[in-house]
């Protein structure tokens, strides 16, 4: 089968939440079909990415993305009905490719709302929509974390592109998501649609646990730190849970790896004890001797990656309810559940303060991400999914 696939990035190499879960679905799908991929270039590494892809086998067209022009020409939406996330990944380049695979293609796969547009010329091809999240529900949280004026802004986004994700979602063959909660939220916001559930996984052997050298102070957290949740959450850990854990732990450490540091996250190094690495060639290295892990997001949905990371090291994790809740494990068994920062702290220092439960919480979260997480028994669903909605094919119109 021909499978067209659309990402908002060039799905290579794995080294970022949504890279891993585009990359993992072309492979798999790969295994069985010719696939193609049209995606946005960010940045050289994307483009040297791509060359990449090609030299696995895989047709890529990769169009050159610049954020900055984008979200400015995205600005004139504001006097529409139409979602601003349209006008920032709107692309002729984009739809011009599109438009010319389409044809060719036996089904088309698009991971995210904002790539299914480009596939509305066409709707007769099977097609797919992967909502890597719930955008529209993202924007309602971030309408609810934020003051006037960006309050205003958020909440309109919310609406306009629900409202979008509602027509999308309707006329495509299938949806998915990659949670209950996310389903639940997926099918009470758009009745009348229902959506597959394919979870993210974890590489088992390449997150393998390092029992031994760990700094016995040392707390981490990993994310690409100009995305909003990420750089809240960690503003959010150093201002309120950081001195109460300090308080406790004089000597604790808290080290935040991650590519794209905002200015706020910077400032963050100024803190006593905090740490800002920018981007790492391998984050493991910080996970691998750090004792704890943290993620202390507020705005969430989905599997948050760098949990499951984390958990596949045998690290032990303290995460709010939004971080944890999408990957389904058990509180104080799996990890410790907290949202309010005496709570927090109270968790990250008995663990500091306690290496054998440590251990064992780390070594029980292993377990499970063994146990749900490998990517070969997540995307057991795939294969069906595929020669399902091909066989859908819309009648003549």
């Amino acid at each position: 089968m021909r499978i067209l696939f659309l990402a908002q990035r060039v799905p290579y190499p794995p080294n970022r939440g949504d890279k891993i879960t585009t990359w993992r679905l072309v492979e798999r799908l790969g295994r069985a079909h010719q696939v193609r991929i049209v995606a946005f270039a960010h940045d050289e590494k994307d483009v040297a990415a791509a060359e990449e892809l090609r030299g696995k086998g895989f047709e890529t067209v990769a169009v050159p993305y610049r954020d900055r022009a984008a979200k400015l020409g995205a600005l004139p939406l504001l006097l529409t009905r139409k979602p601003l996330t349209l006008g920032v990944y709107g692309s002729s380049a984009v739809q011009e490719a599109v438009d010319r695979l389409a044809p060719e293609s036996d089904l088309a796969y698009a991971y995210s709302s904002s790539m299914g547009a480009f596939l509305e010329r066409h709707p007769r091809l099977p097609r797919i929509m992967h909502f890597g999240e719930l955008d529209s529900d993202k924007w309602r949280q971030y309408a609810e974390r934020t003051g006037f004026p960006m309050r205003l802004v958020y909440a309109r986004e919310h609406r306009t592109l629900l409202e979008f994700e509602r027509r999308i979602a309707r006329s495509f063959a299938a949806n998915v998501v990659c949670t209950p909660l996310e389903k639940a939220v997926f099918e009470r916001e758009i009745p009348g649609a229902t959506a597959t559930v394919l979870r993210n996984g974890v590489d088992l052997a390449y997150y393998a646990p390092r029992w031994a050298g760990r700094d016995p102070n040392a707390i981490v957290f990993t994310g690409v730190m100009n995305y909003l949740p990420n750089a809240e959450g960690c503003v959010w850990f150093v201002r309120e849970i950081l001195p109460l854990v300090r308080r406790e732990v004089p000597a604790a450490t808290f080290a935040i790896v991650g590519s794209h540091p905002t200015p706020e996250v910077q400032r963050l190094a100024e803190v006593p004890g905090v740490e800002v690495t920018g981007f790492v060639d391998d984050t493991r290295t910080w996970l691998g001797k750090a004792s704890l892990s943290v993620a202390p997001l507020r705005i969430a949905r989905g599997i948050q990656n760098k949990v499951l990371e984390a958990m596949a090291m045998g690290l032990p994790v303290v995460g709010t309810t939004c971080a944890t809740q999408g990957v389904e494990g058990v509180d104080r068994r799996d990890f410790r559940v907290q949202d309010e920062p005496a709570g927090f702290a109270r968790d990250v220092v008995d663990l500091l303060r306690s290496p054998e439960r440590a251990l064992d919480l780390g070594r029980a979260a292993r377990r499970f991400v063994e146990a749900t997480y490998d990517w070969e028994v997540v995307f057991r669903p795939l294969d069906e999914l595929v020669q399902r909605c091909r066989d859908r094919r819309p009648p003549p119109p």
